[in-house]
């Protein structure tokens, strides 16, 4: 018997749709499907991607790159001083600006500029493997859940990161903007899920530091943050935290997830995120008994 294919372009993405006068339960459930002699072939869900930036002009291209295959792409930039916009033009014409208000409201922004339902949000120093895309391009045929995680394979000091806690660090980043949002406490951001997530193989790659000095000066940069964002939630540090809480990260990041099959860069990552829980603990402190205490005795001196 002789199978013909019947394309409708015109369809919503929703739920108890009818197609030609058939009615569906669900869309995803026809795709592929022979009915009356028509092979039905459903067109893919669009999709936006969303990046935010900021002088990221050593990255960003790589980064579009990666993602020419997407049906569209934003990107929201706070200030770039460099290259990064002029590079950001030449791959699309959705590029704002908004002034720096948070990791995470800044993402969420760029989410809020999207055309379309399904949403993939990277970084600038992110690339989407064309294992990953082929991955996401099939899944977007006939989605069945409203998030997807995939992991996260870092490179670091000249070699991919294996162990260390830092692979495979699944990250949802795939998502129906109806579904998800933005979350999470600054400057650590993650994707907060009204659904369900299911996970893909494909990596997305991260070249997250370009030296040890990029690495320091990101963790002093970020337990500013983070020490601020503990504060405005009333927590307090002390001695303790200083001393106990650095090192169970470096225990639980070069033993229990093997740091040490890294090598030297895996022994570094445990000793740098020790630093990094005792500086946030640190600024914490000093917020508290110190900056406030300052800051309390200039208004009572005017």
């Amino acid at each position: 018997m002789e199978t013909k294919t019947a394309d409708f372009p015109e369809y919503t993405d929703k739920n108890y749709e009818v197609i030609q006068g058939i009615g569906l339960d669900n869309l995803a459930q026809i795709n592929n499907m022979e009915i009356c002699g028509y092979y039905l072939k459903l067109p893919m869900e669009k999709l936006s991607v969303a990046i935010i930036t900021l002088n990221e002009e050593r990255n960003i291209r790589d980064a579009l790159e990666s993602v020419t295959w997407a049906d569209e792409i934003i990107v929201v930039d706070s200030g770039s001083k460099d290259r990064t916009i002029d590079i950001c033009k030449e791959y699309t014409d959705k590029v704002f600006y908004n002034p720096w208000p948070g990791h995470v409201a800044q993402k969420n922004i760029a989410v809020n500029k999207t055309s379309y339902l399904w949403i993939l949000s990277i970084d600038a120093d992110e690339r989407v493997t064309p294992a990953l895309a082929g991955e996401i391009q099939e899944v977007l045929k006939t989605p069945g859940a409203d998030a997807y995680a995939m992991p996260r394979h870092v490179y670091y000091l000249d070699r991919w990161i294996n162990y260390s806690g830092w692979y495979p660090d699944y990250k949802v980043r795939l998502f129906r903007k109806d579904k998800a949002r933005w979350g999470g406490t600054n400057p650590h951001d993650v994707v907060v899920v009204k659904g369900n997530v299911a996970y893909l193989k494909g990596d997305i790659t991260h070249y997250s530091y370009s030296d040890i000095s990029h690495h320091v000066n990101t963790i002093n940069n970020f337990t500013t943050i983070s020490a601020g964002e503990y504060l405005k939630l009333g927590k307090k540090a002390g001695v303790w935290n200083m001393i106990s809480r650095p090192f169970g990260t470096f225990f639980k990041k070069y033993f229990l997830k093997q740091g040490f099959r890294d090598g030297v860069p895996g022994f570094i990552i445990a000793v740098s995120s020790a630093y990094y829980v005792f500086l946030k603990y640190a600024k914490l402190w000093e917020l508290v008994h110190v900056t406030n205490r300052c800051n309390r005795k200039t208004q009572g001196n005017k």
